[in-house]
């Protein structure tokens, strides 16, 4: 989920391509942000690029 959030998906796109609730999709934008230590989700694409969990190119 978090690679989709990188690539600049919204909640209700990620709702779409997974199939899933928006309950569900915020939950686990919440807790993905938590373990990683982001507070929104600009912090959290930082930190998927510094981890190459998307392609930076």
């Amino acid at each position: 989920m978090l690679t989709l959030i990188a690539h600049g998906l919204s909640n209700a796109e990620i709702c779409a391509r997974l199939v899933v609730s928006q309950a569900t999709v915020k939950t686990h934008i919440n807790r993905i942000f938590a373990k990683i230590g982001a507070t929104d989700r600009a912090q959290a694409v930082g930190y998927a690029y510094r981890n190459d969990l998307v392609d930076g190119g």
